[in-house]
């Protein structure tokens, strides 16, 4: 069918008691005293002609029917004499009756009588690029922002490289394939009812290649590919993240039939740092103050990836407020520019006081305001 489906149509004739009502010579457009090669060729004739694949008349399927009975009847000696003699084929000649057949589509038709064979050639093997390879590596957190030089180690196929692929002995060339000539195919011929159908295939001494090697090469054995470890070096970009992709290009597996060499993809997984999170490309972390220094301000030491750097508290800063340092996140891949460095203010309490810590809160606590719920304030901020 033109969409690509193939509808089965199954013709199950059994004849126990055929009369004459049927002329299969009629059916054929034969003489009674036609020969076995006329048979065929009418049925040949007919059969294309009323496929239901090929023709799209909605008797055609009934008629094709009966074009392949009267051929099973008229084909076999002793089927067409009971016929001739009786108008109808015994069941004692043919016990059983007809056997059961299908035909799916009018490719399945050449198939039923040709035993598989297909036409047209087969095509020589194109040139193929090699296979992909993976690799995972883990990076600390400062490789990631940075970047790095890195090493992994991979097996891979390659060219032999004493024979540069060929799989001939050095000094020697594959020679042209006897059988095909060095045309990669040969063509074979079968007989059928339909008379000569020639069939293109694949040589199977030279698979296709058109040329055999008499004298293999001793590292590859011929097939021209040995497996080898390989060491690749490469520079990590600054910037990357969990699960970054990288593709180290013309590093893979070779290729086939002169085809480009595959690639390697390498995906990176990140070690945690013992004080930073990073978000994209800013990074977070925490600092504790302790009451005087929140309330009295102060300049306090505070790390980042480039080293330690002086941040300044201002007085009165509340516990959860965030400073910001430009410039001190992580790059981007692209290298334009970097992140920041987010530090969120923790006001930590005592969880314990000497005598003397204690007397100077309490004389504090005096000083100060003490504890004050307003329900109005809640609920402006609830509002808002």
């Amino acid at each position: 069918m033109s969409d690509g489906r193939a509808i089965v149509y199954t013709v199950s004739l059994r004849i126990t008691d055929m009369r004459a009502e049927k002329d299969y010579y009629e059916i054929l457009g034969i003489s009674r005293d036609a020969s076995t090669e006329q048979i065929k060729r009418a049925f040949r004739k007919l059969a294309f002609q009323y496929h239901p694949d090929h023709n799209r008349d909605p008797e055609a399927g009934e008629k094709f029917k009966e074009i392949n009975e009267a051929y099973e009847i008229l084909c076999d000696s002793e089927k067409r004499a009971s016929y001739d003699r009786y108008g109808r084929v015994a069941t004692s000649d043919w016990p059983g009756g007809f056997e059961s057949f299908s035909f799916g589509g009018f490719g399945d038709l050449f198939e039923a009588f040709f035993g598989g064979a297909t036409t047209g050639a087969t095509k020589r093997r194109a040139p193929t690029k090699g296979a992909d390879l993976q690799a995972n590596i883990t990076l600390s957190f400062e490789e990631a922002v940075f970047g790095a030089k890195k090493e992994i180690e991979i097996a891979r196929i390659e060219n032999c490289p004493l024979c540069r692929g060929v799989g001939s002995k050095p000094g020697t060339n594959p020679q042209k394939c006897p059988d095909c000539n060095g045309n990669g195919q040969v063509r074979r011929t079968h007989e059928s009812l339909f008379g000569h159908f020639v069939q293109v295939v694949t040589c199977p001494r030279c698979g296709g290649e058109g040329t055999s090697i008499s004298d293999p090469c001793p590292e590859c054995k011929g097939g021209g590919k040995v497996k080898v470890k390989r060491k690749i070096a490469f520079t990590v970009p600054a910037g990357v993240d969990e699960n970054y992709r990288m593709r180290l290009n013309g590093e893979g597996q070779a290729g086939v039939y002169g085809g480009s060499t595959g690639d390697v993809y390498v995906n990176f997984s990140i070690q945690p740092h013992e004080i930073f999170v990073r978000e994209g490309n800013d990074i977070i972390c925490e600092l504790s103050i302790n009451f005087a220094q929140a309330a009295l301000g102060d300049s306090i030491e505070v790390p980042t990836l480039d080293g330690p750097t002086m941040l300044k508290i201002p007085p009165g800063t509340q516990s959860g407020r965030v400073f910001q340092l430009k410039g001190k996140g992580v790059s981007h891949v692209d290298g334009k520019g970097r992140g920041d460095q987010l530090i969120q203010v923790n006001i930590a309490t005592p969880q314990s006081l000497d005598p003397n810590q204690k007397k100077l809160f309490e004389e504090l606590a005096r000083t100060l305001p003490g504890a004050e719920v307003s329900g109005n304030k809640a609920k402006k901020k609830r509002a808002g």
